[in-house]
């Protein structure tokens, strides 16, 4: 099992979305737990953070530290041409 932290900055992000999408948002992230065992997640190359969760039109942009089963969300961002 892997444990989820949001940092201030995502869960400020995560508020300004309307209802239906954070729940959307909250029910992928808690898949997370299972890592590596998800679906909807790519492996980012040369960027700030290590994996992108896509939720429909959302990015949930975190980090996974292997060793110690923590995953770590950076931010959530809707998708358009400055997501990456």
């Amino acid at each position: 099992m892997n444990a989820i932290l949001w940092t201030p900055k995502a869960a400020k992000q995560l508020r300004k979305i309307d209802r239906q999408h954070q729940v959307a948002i909250r029910d992928g992230v808690n898949a997370l737990t299972a890592m590596p065992d998800c679906q909807n997640i790519k492996a980012l190359t040369s960027h700030q953070y290590n994996y992108r969760l896509r939720i429909g039109n959302y990015r949930v942009l975190f980090d996974w530290g292997v060793e110690v089963k923590i995953i770590e969300i950076q931010e959530v961002r809707k998708h358009d041409e400055r997501t990456y």
